[in-house]
């Protein structure tokens, strides 16, 4: 018997019509791409004729092809610099690369561009983990009675400080999400929490000008409080592990306008550092200086930034460009000195000498390219980006070659202005390439971390930006600002991620470990977000 075929297939039809042809796809346009080094603008490889439709992903592994220098293929990030006469003021000064060139670039409303460009696109790589953003509240865990102040992680992200207006400090397990030790002793609010590089100590610095130091490990103290101050403290920072791996030393700053840094060991303070004329702010151990023996960054109220050499503490520079109280400074070395020895792999150490070899190692892997930069943040609604040491390793050191010649005077690398509001809040990215400042005007701006130029403008708060802090990978940033959310920021699109509501008043304090971010306000409740 003969094999029946099927009938025909019924053509579908809308109300008696039938369907319309499908459209043939569009033909895509060949384009010539020029990958550039976004570091120094040098070319990674000749340019290449490709047809613009190419994914992004297709993109980084032609990158990772014709790049010979890396063996493992390296994660890239893309973007095309705008001209300048197509730059709205306020809009992104760059376009990144999410899909692919022909629906990013050339369909970009500024119409800046055409299929007969040189597309010089910039690349950037990224690091090899992906931190995932939080979407949800894991824990709201109570305990302060009054407005918590300060967050911090542990350098391993294993312990959480809080320090609350109770006069108390708290450690929480982030195992767990459970509270773990009460730290009472101040007799003031507590204003700042610091934890030493290597997690063997905690500082807090309180109200009644007191600096105490406790062990995490069992929640007691280490001796009685560290006093001399006559006001209270403002901030406090511990000595980097790799300049001083056994018995760090710590400085505190206070609204007595001094820093006083303290020998751990002795329990005594080392020296007094008295120039500024007005509260200090900001105290912050850099990892520097002119013989890599470390600098001390202090930004005060009398409109000043000052750089101590932290050995002897004797003034190396006044830096006096601000027009009002500097609230506010940022290392691009703060995330290494912060973790120490600890790297994303979490490896143990054994020796403190090991400990500070590692340390030595992610430091100098960070300043290579660009030197310790610093970036001061004021109440005139301006920052500034300094480079004071250029980086040891680079043969020229034509920042104090180029000062010498001006008589001794550092000028800023570039002056960061669009803010309309005081700057409350200024933060580096792990690895350097960016900066994200915060303000009273609701918004959040994204800087170049090398140039200081204006990147994109984060809108979406509607009251004042108190606090930022940026994911280990540099991808994501999250903001805590006074209309009690939390915002998580996609940096490859400059827009919103995530938004985090769920506290019931105006959030003070955020910070970002791994995946988890930890939030505190005066609601008084921390709670914990996690994927």
């Amino acid at each position: 018997m003969a094999t029946l075929l099927p009938p025909p297939k019924r053509q579908k039809v809308y109300h008696g019509v039938p369907a319309p042809e499908p459209e043939p796809p569009k033909q895509s346009p060949h384009i010539v791409v020029q990958f550039v080094n976004e570091e120094d603008g040098q070319p990674l490889a000749p340019a290449v004729n490709l047809p613009a439709n190419v994914s992004r992903e297709g993109l980084e592994a032609i990158v990772n092809k014709l790049n010979t220098k890396d063996e493992d293929p390296v994660p890239f990030a893309f973007h095309i610099s705008l001209p300048a006469d197509a730059t709205t003021p306020g809009a992104p000064t760059r376009i990144a690369i999410s899909k692919s060139i022909e629906e990013d670039v050339l369909s970009h409303p500024s119409q800046a561009f055409t299929p007969e460009d040189v597309f010089v696109i910039h690349c950037a790589p990224q690091a090899v983990f992906k931190v995932r953003p939080a979407t949800r509240c894991s824990s709201t865990l109570s305990g302060h009675t009054s407005p918590i102040l300060c967050a911090s992680f542990s350098p391993t992200g294993n312990l959480l400080a809080t320090g609350s207006g109770d006069c108390n400090a708290r450690l929480w397990d982030l195992f767990t999400e459970t509270p773990s030790h009460v730290l009472s002793g101040h007799k003031g609010w507590v204003l700042c929490v610091e934890w030493e590089a290597m997690e063997r100590k905690l500082a807090t610095g309180g109200h009644d000008g007191h600096v105490r130091l406790w062990d995490p490990k069992t929640g007691k103290p280490i001796g009685d409080a560290l006093k001399g101050h006559t006001k209270w403290v403002t901030s406090l920072s511990w000595e980097p592990i790799h300049l001083n791996p056994s018995a760090p030393r710590l400085a505190s700053s206070s609204k007595d306008g001094t820093v006083r840094v303290w020998s751990t060991l002795t329990r005594r303070c080392e020296y007094t550092l008295g120039g500024h004329t007005a509260s200090v702010n900001v105290v912050r151990w850099g990892g520097g200086g002119l013989n890599g023996k470390g600098v001390l960054y202090t930004a005060s109220s009398d409109r000043t930034v000052r750089i101590w050499d932290a050995e002897r503490g004797r003034p190396l520079h006044t830096l006096k460009d601000h027009a009002h109280w500097v609230t506010t400074l940022t290392l691009n070395t703060d995330f290494v000195l912060r973790t120490g020895p600890f790297d994303r792999l979490g490896k143990k150490t054994t020796s403190d000498s090991e400990a500070q070899t590692l340390a030595l190692k992610r430091y100098n892997a960070l300043v290579s390219t660009a030197g310790e930069l610093l970036i001061t943040g004021s109440d005139d609604h301006t920052l500034f980006l300094w480079s004071l040491f250029p980086s040891r390793t680079s043969p020229s050191s034509d920042a104090s070659a180029a000062a010498a010649e001006r008589g001794g005077k550092l000028k800023p690398l570039a002056r960061l202005t669009g803010h309309q509001r005081q700057v409350s809040h200024v933060a580096f990215s792990p690895d350097g390439r960016w900066a994200a400042s915060a303000a009273w005007d609701n918004s959040v701006r994204v800087w170049d971390g090398r140039t200081g130029k204006f990147v994109a403008t984060l809108r979406g708060h509607v009251a004042a930006v108190y606090r930022l802090a940026w994911s280990a990978d540099s991808r994501l940033l999250v903001s805590a600002s006074k209309d009690s959310t939390l915002k998580i920021w996609d940096l490859k699109t400059y827009k919103l991620k995530t938004d985090l509501p769920g506290h019931t008043d105006e959030v003070y304090c955020v910070d970002f470990v791994a995946d988890k971010l930890v939030s505190g306000g005066r609601d008084r409740t921390v709670k914990i977000w996690k994927n």
